[in-house]
């Protein structure tokens, strides 16, 4: 009897399995180095010179934070009395609906941190100031 050569012959076949584990690992390693790269970065920003506000003929609004995060608006008789978060909302809010295209502006102090001014100009957001801008210092 005549045997077919190519009936039995097996065929090559790559083995999957194992570049899908290797593959997985390669993964893994990505998912936790990628986290770690971004945490350290260090960035220098720039000075830029600002332009002064376009509305100028009504007087600003203007929310100010102290170095220990104290509130204060210019706004009412007594404009040095600290305020809470929930007041300042309020009173801006209520600003907001007379005359809605009144700018709203944050002074922060340098020694702030960066997550309160964020609060900050969320809250000045949701209580209707369509845009909240920072006051800054000319660099010399």
């Amino acid at each position: 009897m005549g045997r077919s050569r190519n009936k039995h012959r097996p065929m090559a076949e790559i083995n999957v399995v194992p570049y899908i584990d290797v593959m997985l690992v390669l993964l893994i390693i990505f998912m936790v180095t990628a986290p770690m790269l971004m945490q350290g970065v260090k960035v220098d920003l720039p000075e830029a010179r600002t332009e002064p506000v376009d509305n100028q003929d009504s007087e600003p609004l203007i929310v100010s934070v102290n170095q220990s995060g104290q509130l204060f608006l210019n706004l009412g008789a007594q404009e040095d009395l600290p305020l809470s978060l929930a007041t300042v909302k309020q009173r801006v809010g209520a600003v907001m609906q007379r005359n809605p295209g009144k700018p709203v502006l944050v002074w922060g102090d340098r020694a702030v941190a960066y997550g309160e001014v964020v609060t900050l100009m969320a809250a000045l957001q949701e209580a209707g100031a369509p845009s909240v801008g920072l006051v800054t210092d000319d660099p010399k």
